[in-house]
């Protein structure tokens, strides 16, 4: 699970890459690639290991909203066995985003109708064009979520003295040895539901889609 995270950092930073330099070709690449690494996260929401179910992070505004009012800025609170809840709240919102941004990439049609998305045939030319500026728009939405995540991961360094780049790296937290999660999910498991999301993308783009 940490390789998709650092899988995704590395595969938006592409796709900024390739977006700001118009190198389409390559840009649609990136984007095959983020559509199976959400399709990857998604499903390992619901059969991963404890700590990267959406049942275990994802709670109710209330408890978001506790945590900001009584943890956040407590330095003597324990971690969170995983997210917390505002963490949690930002996973979901990245996910939707992302989520968002491949649909709308499939569909955009460039302004000269010739640089366009597998599945814009399905579309209007209109249409497609405001599933183009949605995707620049968000795109740049999604860079301020990021910048926010780095706050955080920041704030939880200096201030919380809680090492969260390192956790992500080695799966335990720093000076207690202790793993993320109690239960973990096979790799090989891993494997497939990867396999199947990256044929699912192929398949779909292949035999569905206009490129």
């Amino acid at each position: 699970m940490r390789l998709v995270h650092w899988a995704l950092v590395l595969d938006i930073a592409a796709l900024w890459w390739t977006g700001t330099e118009r190198l389409l070709d390559w840009h649609r690449l990136a984007g095959y690639a983020m559509a199976a690494l959400v399709l990857f996260r998604l499903a390992w929401g619901f059969v991963g290991s404890d700590t990267a179910r959406f049942a275990s992070f994802v709670q109710g505004p209330r408890r978001a909203y506790a945590y900001l009012r009584d943890e956040l800025f407590d330095r003597h609170a324990p971690p969170h066995f995983g997210h917390n809840p505002l963490g949690g709240w930002s996973v979901a919102a990245m996910l939707g985003l992302l989520a968002t941004q491949v649909a709308l990439g499939t569909l955009a049609v460039d302004v000269d109708g010739i640089e366009s998305g597998p599945f814009s045939y399905l579309v209007e030319f209109d249409t497609g064009r405001a599933a183009a500026e949605w995707h620049h728009l968000l795109f740049n939405v999604l860079l301020g979520l990021i910048a926010l995540h780095i706050v955080a991961v920041v704030f939880y360094a200096t201030y919380r003295r809680h090492n969260l780049v390192a956790t992500m790296v080695t799966g335990s937290r720093p000076g207690t040895g202790h793993e993320l999660s109690d239960r973990f999910v096979s790799v090989w498991v891993a494997l497939a539901i990867m396999l199947l999301s990256a044929g699912l993308v192929w398949a779909s783009v292949k035999y569905l889609g206009q490129v």
